[in-house]
């Protein structure tokens, strides 16, 4: 019987040595990503604002899926009467006033739109059909898991006059700015497809190379994505200057850019650009295209900003993680101010302020956003909130403004709005918003709290911490709201999955007061629906101060501070109390102010 049990035993072990590695295994293999590689080759036409294409995509499906469809976003067909983009702004109750009801008003030659003419796929024709700004496409033989594909098209195209971020002659008299500018493959993940209609939100791409070829006028700077294969042949700024310019003849140049591990490409071109270029001493080029014929104080302006977006491309690559690439490009262009891969569109015409603070905005995108790719259609708070909180504390320092807290101002925002009532949870889709309003706060300014109030849980070390915990974990991938929470977790060993919960997927607010003080017994209680862990600082008769944390029960743990720290505090129960050890003169909840909490006025508690 021994021996029988003893081998029994043996089988078990040996069954759970092999469950335990292939769940291991699994584990690893869990996470995938799909891969696209694009050559495009596009001929402009400047007069006409034309241009027609040539794009070979190879498609690699690393999905456990077989795919029998694909789809392309078409974005500039956006900018047509009647298009989604022009019936939304009509009806919203708070349109944009960039573009209000500019799209209805367009004539033939102004509209944009990407024209489909031919598809093949492996050498053969494919049958597709385009719906609004989406390209539907039927495969004639499936995807399978693993396989890679390739996919030839050619199309015409239209770039429209300037409204949402792409377009011609912008307000600054920007030529071309061509963002969204090419049929791009749709993102498929473990969510499926994500092929919304383009209404001027957030955009979503493929990881991959680019090899992208512009012919243009010859008198015409490019700025933009990419490393400028053949500077020689272009000179505008690019070349060495200690070898000879080999210009062509004839009336264009052919620009050949490549841009390695990007998920998008965008170029802007204009006949009137200065092109400045600044060596950082670790390898890095910033380029700084921008008009001419600006007021001088706008041309100082642009000189100024050179030498503090190094300092932002220091301070970002040092806070957050190291920047990639060997160039990053800041140009004059689009509506306002906006994020792509190696550089951004912003519009130059402004005070020196506001020219950085844009920047710092813009390029803080690089590594929220787009080297740590969130679905920003989906999760606009992850792209928009986290930059705005980590491009103001860059701000905050390099233009040293003082040590206040950067992130106060979305505080006061948050409070207005839920006294409002039009705040919307965070999980909504960022084109399903009722409001522009709704969405700029929920995504910018609930976002920026979203790390701002997290110093407040865990300790801003530990969210300083994380977030580079996050980059090294999750850039070049996509990265979603748990990944962020699961960095801060491991960091900090603080259990956050509540945290996540309770500030993105409900409205519950926050509200916490102090009930009572009876001789040194201090009786604090929660008011609202959201549960927090709670700082107290207590004032004594004879002038002294102690303080206290309280941490959640469902946190785990307790964030690093020199308070006192107490019994934890189980969020279903309404009221908690707590001894001190002298006469109290007064009690104050949340002194640093990161907590959102929705009504200060019960915070503060003074014995008579």
């Amino acid at each position: 019987m021994r021996k029988i049990f003893l081998l029994g035993l043996s089988i078990i072990a040996l069954i759970s040595c092999k469950v335990t590695k292939e769940a291991t295994f699994v584990a690893k293999e869990t996470y995938w990503q799909q891969h696209v590689d694009y050559t495009m080759d596009v001929d402009v036409d400047i007069e006409k604002y034309q241009y027609k294409g040539k794009q070979t995509l190879v498609y690699t499906n690393n999905s456990p899926d077989k795919l029998d469809k694909v789809f392309y976003h078409l974005y500039f067909n956006a900018f047509q009467p009647g298009s989604q983009m022009d019936i939304r702004s009509l009806n919203i109750k708070d349109p944009s006033k960039k573009i209000g009801d500019r799209i209805s008003k367009l004539k033939p030659n102004e509209i944009g739109y990407i024209k489909v003419n031919s598809l093949k796929q492996n050498g053969v024709a494919v049958a597709h059909e385009t719906v609004g700004t989406i390209l539907e496409v039927k495969l004639n033989q499936p995807i399978k898991a693993g396989e890679t594909v390739t996919l030839e098209m050619n199309f015409d195209a239209q770039v429209p006059v300037q409204i949402r971020r792409s377009g011609r002659e912008n307000k600054e008299g920007i030529a071309l700015s061509m963002s969204q500018w090419y049929p791009k493959l749709a993102e498929y993940d473990f969510q499926g497809w994500h092929t919304p209609p383009y209404i001027a939100r957030e955009f979503q791409g493929v990881w991959g190379d680019f090899d992208v070829t512009i012919h243009i006028d010859k008198n015409y700077t490019i700025g933009g994505s990419g490393y400028l294969q053949n500077p020689q042949e272009i000179g505008h700024g690019y070349q060495d200057v200690s070898k000879d310019l080999n210009l062509p003849n004839g009336d264009k140049l052919t620009w050949h850019f490549k841009a390695p591990k990007v998920h998008d490409f965008m170029w802007a071109a204009d006949d009137e650009y200065n092109h400045d270029v600044l060596k950082m001493e670790n390898g890095i080029d910033l380029h700084f295209l921008y008009k001419k014929n600006l007021e001088e104080k706008y041309l100082k302006n642009w000189k100024d900003l050179q030498p503090k977006t190094a300092e932002l491309m220091t301070y970002f690559s040092e806070n957050i993680g190291q920047y990639p690439y060997k160039q990053y490009s800041v140009i004059q262009g689009g509506d306002g101010g906006m994020e792509y891969a190696m550089s951004t569109l912003i519009t130059g015409k402004r005070k020196f302020s506001s020219l950085f603070g844009v920047t710092a905005h813009e390029m803080a995108h690089t590594w929220f956003q787009f080297l740590l790719a969130s679905n920003e259609s989906l999760h606009p708070w992850m792209d928009e909130g986290f930059t705005s909180y980590i491009s103001t504390k860059a701000s905050y320092e390099i233009m040293k403004k003082g040590d206040k807290n950067p992130n106060a101002g979305p505080y006061k925002g948050y409070n207005r709005m839920v006294k409002s009532g039009a705040e919307e949870v965070l999980t909504t889709h960022a084109d399903r918003y009722h409001t522009n309003r709704g969405y700029s706060f929920a995504s910018y300014g609930k976002g920026s709290m979203f790390l701002s109030q997290l110093e407040y849980v865990i300790g801003a070390e530990n969210v300083a911490n994380g977030l580079k915990k996050y980059f090294t974990d999750f850039s070049f991938k996509h990265p979603t709201p748990n990944d962020v929470i699961r960095s801060m977790e491991k960091v900090s060993g603080i259990h956050l999955g509540w945290y996540l919960n309770e500030w993105t997927q409900t409205l519950h607010t926050i509200d916490y007061g102090i009930k009572s003080v009876v001789g040194n017994k201090i009786t604090l209680e929660r008011i609202s629906q959201m549960p927090m862990p709670i700082d107290v600082e207590v004032t004594y008769f004879d002038g002294s101060k102690e303080s206290f944390n309280i941490p959640l029960e469902i946190m785990r743990g307790s964030k690093p501070t020199i308070a006192t720290i107490l019994k934890d505090w189980g969020w279903a129960y309404p009221t908690y109390s707590f001894n001190v050890s002298k006469k109290v003169k007064s009690v104050a909840i949340d002194k640093s102010l990161l907590m959102a909490d929705v009504n200060l006025e019960n915070n503060f508690f003074e014995v008579k």
